[in-house]
């Protein structure tokens, strides 16, 4: 079950991350949370090739796919909900890709700053 409404980090309605419908913990498109997300799939990321390599390289391999579960694979320019604590992660080893701030959930704002997070927006001026 959902816990908060499904608002972004404005406290407005959150707005699918991409496409692709596997993304979010729920795999509903959205980077929807609740309390049995453990890991806050709450940010959505425009991927690059820069992080799609770190994050392989840290153990998290978004790129290959893996066809028993429907996952294509990540491309750079692909979004998806990140776990909040893999951005910061990233971030911190200056490897962090840009945010949509419009459909990154406000949950991820327990783990992240917003004045960070703007900081990469690819959404907003």
């Amino acid at each position: 079950m959902k816990t908060d409404e499904s608002l972004n980090v404005f406290n407005e309605p959150l707005h699918a991350c991409g496409e692709e419908s596997s993304t979010g913990y729920f795999r509903d498109g959205k980077c929807n949370t609740c309390d049995d997300d453990v890991g806050s799939h709450t940010v959505c990321i425009r991927a690059s090739q820069a992080f799609l390599e770190y994050s392989r390289f840290r153990g998290n391999d978004l790129s290959t796919p893996v066809t028993k579960f429907g996952f294509k694979g990540l491309k750079p320019g692909d979004s998806w909900c990140l776990c909040a604590a893999r951005w910061l992660e990233a971030f911190e080893n200056n490897m962090a890709p840009k945010v949509y701030l419009t459909r990154t959930h406000k949950r991820a704002l327990e783990i992240i700053p917003l004045e960070l997070l703007r900081q990469y927006s690819a959404d907003l001026n």
